[in-house]
């Protein structure tokens, strides 16, 4: 069977969603560009210098004033825990407000009523650890702010997500993932130790090997609905100045586009040994430090396999540098595209310019937003602004437009085994959800689900989850891991009823620990 035959036979029919009279939400959307250059970008302009100013003096303060500082932002956090009265207060969150979180969930728990703590404090790197090559740092270190520290000396995290704006605590306590998790797993996988404050106020330090493992393994994913990470020790490796990345191009169905993304994990090279035999040179395998894969339609798609290299070899004659990172360069998905009509090719990009790669363009959201900002006269004039803060963009869309996304726009974050990845490419367009539980996939939090509590829990075992939430005494403090995710604004009725039974359930709790 040639491919189109098999593309025929194999590929579902899109859902298309039919047309409809077009209303007053609909022209804001179109021109909701207005904002975002006049209001958005020129504010987040300003937020950037403040955060370089930032880091610039928290670079000035010596490691043992960043300890006391954390160590005195712990201590409120506890004072605020003691003061909350389960009979009055609502249920436990982060005062961090509704449009600063990085996602495109309405995280509505927060429109209803909730006693609230305060860890703006939490935003500084405490300690870079090149002898245990770990670094400490809080949870609201984001992640440009830690690869400017660590690549000038050629060190990074060993699972490093692409967008500046991602913070430490949102990537344990949710989920977080790159291009080389193929060799070191999750985000989440890479933390050494956790720095924990519980529903009772104790402060604890869980590693996977001491009395509070189960807290180190239940932390992940839960987000913050167990305790608040308030630091965390995250595994450091040695890298090089330059990525070395190989583009190429593929054509098939989604089945061959997903065994070429699979293939991906290693690939050949020559090698100029000789074996004792004959002396032919040898065919090596050799897994690349990063692998990404983009599908542009049902039947095309670039693999990108990425190694680390020296600057001495990047810079030799007849190589190629290319500086994503320059504020009028092609949108990097958009260059990546290029691939599939020049065929494959090999360039070498600064390494914290790639890792960061996607953060102008929002991976490929900006020009939803600004629908001309990917054209070179844009880029070159107001390209250095880009991109508008997620906060602003958030702020200044109002009630209506932030609807209309979640009813009209997609966006999901999913984990599958690999040998699936072909099959969640052809089932995109329908119930991805009841997918993902059928075939021991998982869903990223930050996204908006649709889940009800029953088959959330059929996809997140929450058995371990319950374990740490007795134990440690989330029960009737925090809320549940659902009532965050769950869509929706909560009713009065709704926070009532999850207060109730977080008091029932922590009586309980209280009852097997007697027993």
């Amino acid at each position: 069977m040639d491919s189109s035959a098999a593309a025929t036979t194999t590929m579902p029919r899109p859902v298309v969603r039919p047309k409809r009279k077009k209303v007053l939400v609909d022209y804001l959307v179109t021109f909701r560009w207005i904002p975002a250059i006049f209001v958005a970008l020129p504010l987040s302009a300003l937020i950037h210098l403040c955060i370089y100013i930032g880091g610039v003096l928290a670079s000035i303060k010596s490691e043992e004033r960043r300890r006391r500082e954390h160590e005195e932002n712990v201590a409120k956090v506890v004072r605020r825990l003691k003061q909350r009265d389960p009979k009055r207060d609502g249920l436990v969150c982060t005062a961090r407000k509704p449009w600063v979180v990085v996602g495109m969930r309405n995280v509505d728990y927060k429109r209803a009523r909730r006693f609230e703590v305060d860890l703006s404090a939490f935003h500084n790197i405490l300690e870079i650890d090149t002898e245990r090559m770990v670094a400490r740092v809080e949870p609201l270190v984001s992640m440009g702010q830690l690869t400017k520290v660590t690549c000038p000396m050629n060190l990074s995290l060993a699972v490093a997500p692409e967008f500046d704006d991602l913070t430490v605590g949102g990537l344990i306590n949710s989920y977080g993932i790159s291009g080389s998790s193929h060799i070191y797993g999750l985000f989440s996988d890479t933390v050494v130790a956790m720095e924990v404050v519980l529903a009772d106020g104790r402060v604890v330090r869980a590693t996977k090997d001491n009395e509070h493992s189960d807290l180190f393994y239940g932390m992940p994913w839960s987000q913050g609905t167990i305790g608040f990470v308030v630091a965390a020790e995250i595994k450091l490796i040695r890298i090089k100045e330059y990525m070395r990345l190989t583009y190429t191009p593929v054509r098939g169905t989604l089945k061959e586009i997903a065994q070429a993304y699979a293939d991906s994990f290693s690939f050949s090279f020559s090698s100029s040994s000789r074996d004792d035999a004959g002396g032919d040179s040898k065919k090596q395998q050799q897994v690349p430090d990063f692998v990404e894969g983009m599908v542009y339609s049902p039947s095309e798609g670039v693999m990108m396999t990425g190694v680390y290299a020296t600057a001495e070899e990047a810079k030799k004659k007849g190589n190629r540098i290319n500086r994503v990172g320059w504020w009028f360069k092609p949108w990097f998905y958009q260059y990546a595209q290029t691939a599939l009509k020049r065929g494959e090719f090999v360039e070498y990009i600064p390494t914290r310019e790639y890792y960061h790669r996607h953060t102008r363009s929002l991976y490929w959201e900006a020009k939803l937003i600004i629908p001309f900002a990917d054209q070179f006269w844009f880029r070159f004039l107001l390209g250095w602004l880009m991109p508008p803060k997620i906060t602003l963009l958030k702020i200044t869309q109002g009630e209506a437009i932030r609807n209309y996304y979640h009813d009209n726009h997609v966006i999901q974050d999913v984990l599958v085994p690999l040998h699936k990845v072909g099959e969640v490419l052809e089932f995109g367009h329908r119930e991805l959800e009841q997918w993902l539980i059928s075939n021991h996939g998982y869903q990223a939090q930050y996204a908006v689900s649709e889940l009800s509590e029953k088959d959330f829990w059929r996809m997140f075992d929450p058995s371990h989850y319950d374990h740490c939430r007795r134990k440690y005494g989330a029960v009737g403090t925090f809320m549940s891991n659902y009532y965050k995710s769950k869509k929706g604004r909560k009713t009065d009725k709704e926070v009532r009823e999850a207060e109730a039974e977080a008091i029932v359930e922590a009586a309980a709790a209280e009852a097997d620990a007697a027993e």
